[in-house]
Protein backbone atom coordinates (compact mmCIF):
# COMPACT_ATOMS: atom_id res chain seq x y z
CA UNK A 1 0.00 0.00 0.00
CA UNK A 2 2.14 2.88 -1.24
CA UNK A 3 -0.35 5.72 -0.55
CA UNK A 4 -1.52 6.87 2.86
CA UNK A 5 -3.84 9.66 4.03
CA UNK A 6 -3.60 11.11 7.51
CA UNK A 7 -5.78 13.86 8.94
CA UNK A 8 -6.74 15.81 12.01
CA UNK A 9 -9.26 18.46 12.99
CA UNK A 10 -7.84 22.00 13.04
CA UNK A 11 -8.81 22.39 16.69
CA UNK A 12 -6.91 19.15 17.45
CA UNK A 13 -3.48 19.94 16.00
CA UNK A 14 -1.91 18.24 19.00
CA UNK A 15 -3.78 14.98 18.33
CA UNK A 16 -5.36 12.60 17.91
CA UNK A 17 -4.41 11.97 14.30
CA UNK A 18 -6.37 9.69 11.96
CA UNK A 19 -3.82 7.46 10.20
CA UNK A 20 -5.85 4.90 8.28
CA UNK A 21 -9.14 3.29 7.41
CA UNK A 22 -10.38 -0.23 8.08
CA UNK A 23 -8.48 -1.52 5.01
CA UNK A 24 -5.08 -0.12 6.08
CA UNK A 25 -2.02 -2.32 6.57
CA UNK A 26 -2.34 -3.77 10.10
CA UNK A 27 1.46 -4.05 10.41
CA UNK A 28 1.96 -0.34 9.62
CA UNK A 29 -0.84 0.58 12.03
CA UNK A 30 0.85 -1.40 14.82
CA UNK A 31 4.20 0.32 14.11
CA UNK A 32 2.44 3.69 14.47
CA UNK A 33 0.71 2.51 17.67
CA UNK A 34 -2.72 3.08 16.12
CA UNK A 35 -5.98 1.74 17.49
CA UNK A 36 -9.07 1.02 15.42
CA UNK A 37 -12.18 3.03 16.35
CA UNK A 38 -15.76 3.01 15.16
CA UNK A 39 -17.42 6.39 15.70
CA UNK A 40 -21.09 6.28 16.62
CA UNK A 41 -23.18 6.66 13.46
CA UNK A 42 -20.43 5.52 11.07
CA UNK A 43 -20.57 2.12 9.39
CA UNK A 44 -16.76 2.01 9.01
CA UNK A 45 -13.70 2.04 11.26
CA UNK A 46 -10.66 4.31 11.31
CA UNK A 47 -7.24 4.01 12.92
CA UNK A 48 -6.13 6.77 15.30
CA UNK A 49 -2.99 7.62 17.26
CA UNK A 50 -2.85 10.12 20.11
CA UNK A 51 0.24 11.79 18.61
CA UNK A 52 0.25 15.17 16.90
CA UNK A 53 0.42 15.06 13.08
CA UNK A 54 4.03 16.32 13.13
CA UNK A 55 5.13 13.28 15.16
CA UNK A 56 3.21 10.92 12.87
CA UNK A 57 4.81 12.54 9.80
CA UNK A 58 8.26 12.09 11.37
CA UNK A 59 7.57 8.38 12.01
CA UNK A 60 6.27 7.85 8.49
CA UNK A 61 9.30 9.61 6.98
CA UNK A 62 11.58 7.18 8.81
CA UNK A 63 9.55 4.35 7.20
CA UNK A 64 10.11 5.70 3.69
CA UNK A 65 6.94 7.77 3.22
CA UNK A 66 7.08 11.24 1.66
CA UNK A 67 4.41 13.94 1.70
CA UNK A 68 2.89 14.34 -1.77
CA UNK A 69 0.36 17.02 -0.86
CA UNK A 70 -1.38 18.72 2.04
CA UNK A 71 -4.66 20.63 2.15
CA UNK A 72 -7.34 21.95 4.44
CA UNK A 73 -10.89 20.69 3.92
CA UNK A 74 -13.32 22.66 6.07
CA UNK A 75 -12.03 22.20 9.62
CA UNK A 76 -9.81 19.23 8.70
CA UNK A 77 -6.13 19.09 7.72
CA UNK A 78 -5.21 16.26 5.33
CA UNK A 79 -1.81 14.95 4.21
CA UNK A 80 -1.26 12.50 1.35
CA UNK A 81 1.90 10.42 1.59
CA UNK A 82 3.56 7.95 -0.80
CA UNK A 83 6.18 5.27 -0.29
CA UNK A 84 8.35 4.08 -3.20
Amino acid sequence: MPYLLISTQIRLETGPTMVGDEHSDPHLMSILGATKRNTLGNNFCEYYVNDAPRLVLDKLESLGYRVVSMTGVGQTLVWCLHRE
